[in-house]
C-alpha cells in the first residue's frame, strides 16, 4: 500500500481565495521549503494545467513534471507528479470553510514505481522510505508559510 501524509491548517481567508492562491501553482516557490521554482507550460482557461516543479534538497537539485487532475474552485486542488514518464505522487489541497476562515489540508500519497524510487534516491540523496517524513514536515513549513503570507 503507498504511503499517503496529509498536514492541516485554518488560515484567516476565504476558500476561493485560499484555492486562487494555491492554484497559482508559481507561488508554491515561495512556500515549499523543496520547490524553487514552477515553469507552466499549459493553461487552459487560464489555469495552469502542465508545470514543471524545479527542487532542492541540500546539494541536490531535481524537477518533475505535473499535471492538475482536479481545479475545483474553493473546493480543491489535486496534481500528478512524475519524472521521466514513470508516476512519483500525487499532492493536493482541499478547502474548507471553518468559520470566519478556511481549513486547508495538503496531502500527498506516494505512487512511485520500484524505478522511480531508484531515481528519487539518485536526484534528491534520501532513502525512497525517508520520503513520507520529509514531505510531512515539508508539508508543515509549506502550510505555515501560506498561512503568514494571506493573513498578512
Amino acid at each position: 500500500m503507498a504511503d499517503e501524509v496529509s498536514e492541516q491548517i485554518v488560515v484567516a481567508a476565504p476558500p476561493a481565495d485560499v484555492y486562487r492562491a494555491v492554484a497559482d501553482v508559481r507561488r508554491m516557490a515561495s512556500w515549499s521549503p523543496e520547490c524553487f521554482a514552477v515553469w507552466v507550460w499549459r493553461r487552459e482557461r487560464g489555469q495552469p494545467t502542465r508545470f514543471v516543479g524545479w527542487n532542492r534538497l541540500g546539494p541536490f537539485v531535481w524537477f518533475t513534471t505535473c499535471r492538475v487532475r482536479t481545479a475545483e474552485p474553493g473546493t480543491e486542488f489535486t496534481f500528478d507528479v512524475t519524472t521521466f514518464g514513470l508516476p512519483v505522487a500525487r499532492w493536493g489541497y482541499r478547502f474548507t470553510p471553518d468559520g470566519a476562515g478556511t481549513l486547508v489540508t495538503e496531502h500527498w500519497a506516494d505512487r512511485r514505481t520500484r524505478g522511480a524510487r531508484l531515481l528519487g534516491r539518485v536526484f534528491t540523496g534520501r532513502s525512497a522510505n525517508r520520503r513520507p517524513e520529509v514531505n510531512r514536515e515539508g508539508m508543515r513549513q509549506t502550510l505555515a508559510r501560506l498561512k503568514r503570507e494571506l493573513e498578512a
